[in-house]
C-alpha cells in the first residue's frame, strides 16, 4: 500500500511539475475571462519554454505579470503566420520548445495556429495540447440543448447572402449549432436567425463566460433579439450563439408514440425514454431519439 502511494506521489509530482522538452510545441489554453481557469500545467509549460508564440504580445503580456512569468514571446496571427512558420519550425528542429496560445481559450479554435501545427507534423515536431477553457465547449455544456451531437462552425459569414445560406444549414441541421460572434455584428446575425429559422428551434446566447456578469438568454431567436435590443450594453461583449437541432418529422411515429414520449421526457433522459416509446411501438429507437431531439428534450 504505500508502495502505490509512493508511485501516486511521484506520477502527481511529475505532472504538477512538467517542464517543456525541447523541440515540442505545446498548444496552450489561456483563460476566456477568470484567470483562476488556467491550469498548473500550462504555468509550467509557460515558464519553462524557449519562447511563447501569442496572438497578440501586448495583450499576453498581461497574463504572464499577473502570474509573474518571465518568457520570450513572439507575435503569430492571422497577418504574419506564414512568414512565422519557418522561424518557429527552425528553432523548434534546433531543439528550443515552444508555446502556441491565442488572446483567450484553446489555440486554433477560431484561431491562428492551424499553419504551424501542420507543418510541424510534416516535419516530425513533436505537438502537445494541453487540455483547457474553450468558450465553445463551455457554453454549449450550460446551454441546456442536446450535446450528443454538435457542429462548430466558428464565425460566420460576413456578407448577407452568405450569412443567410449559413443560417440556412443551421435551421436545417439534425444537431445542435454553436457560432462565435462579435459584438458589432451580434444584432445582424440574430435578426437573420429571426427571418431564418425555424419557430421549433430553440436558441440560446452566451456571453461575459466565467466572468462576474456571465448570461445564458434562451428562447426563440426573436426573444433573444427583443432581450440585446432592451439595452445597448448588451451588445458588447463576445458572443457564443447557439441553435437547437431542426424538428425532425414524426410521420413515421405513431400519434400515440409522440404522446407517451412526451409525458416520458420530463421524467427521465431522451435516450431511455426513446428506447422505452420504440420498444412498446415497435418504432425505430434512433428516430424516436432524434425525434425527442428535435423537441428540445
Amino acid at each position: 500500500m504505500a508502495e502505490a502511494q509512493n508511485n501516486d506521489d511521484v506520477q502527481s509530482a511529475a505532472i504538477d511539475g512538467q517542464q517543456a522538452a525541447g523541440g515540442n510545441l505545446y498548444i496552450v489554453p489561456t483563460p476566456i475571462g477568470n484567470l483562476g481557469d488556467i491550469t498548473q500545467r500550462a504555468l509550467s509549460i509557460l515558464a519553462s519554454v524557449d519562447w511563447v508564440a501569442a496572438e497578440d504580445t501586448r495583450h499576453s503580456q498581461r497574463l504572464f505579470q499577473h502570474f509573474g512569468l518571465q518568457v520570450k514571446s513572439l507575435s503569430l496571427h492571422d497577418h504574419n503566420e506564414e512568414k512565422r512558420v519557418k522561424m518557429l519550425t527552425d528553432k523548434l528542429l534546433a531543439g528550443q520548445s515552444v508555446a502556441l496560445i491565442s488572446d483567450a481559450g484553446t489555440p486554433l479554435i477560431s484561431d491562428p495556429g492551424y499553419v504551424l501545427v501542420k507543418q510541424c507534423r510534416l516535419l516530425s515536431i513533436p505537438v502537445s495540447a494541453l487540455p483547457g477553457p474553450c468558450a465553445a465547449t463551455t457554453a454549449l455544456s450550460a446551454s441546456g440543448l442536446p450535446t450528443d451531437k454538435f457542429v462548430f462552425l466558428g464565425f460566420l459569414p460576413v456578407k448577407q447572402v452568405a450569412l443567410q445560406s449559413a443560417i440556412q444549414n443551421l435551421a436545417e441541421s439534425p444537431m445542435t449549432s454553436v457560432v462565435y460572434e462579435a459584438p458589432r455584428r451580434v444584432k445582424q446575425t440574430i435578426k437573420a436567425m429571426v427571418q431564418l429559422l425555424k419557430p421549433e428551434q430553440t436558441m440560446v446566447l452566451a456571453k461575459e463566460l466565467s466572468k462576474t456578469f456571465e448570461t445564458y438568454v434562451q428562447g426563440s431567436a426573436a426573444e433573444v433579439l427583443a432581450w440585446l435590443e432592451e439595452d445597448a450594453n448588451r451588445e458588447k461583449g463576445e458572443f457564443v450563439l447557439m441553435v437547437s437541432p431542426a424538428p425532425q418529422a414524426a410521420e413515421d411515429i405513431p400519434p400515440e408514440a409522440v404522446k407517451l414520449l412526451k409525458l416520458l421526457l420530463p421524467t427521465m433522459p431522451p435516450k431511455k425514454a426513446a428506447g422505452i416509446v420504440a420498444e412498446h411501438y415497435a418504432v425505430k429507437k434512433n428516430q424516436v431519439y432524434a425525434y425527442s431531439l428535435s423537441m428540445g428534450a
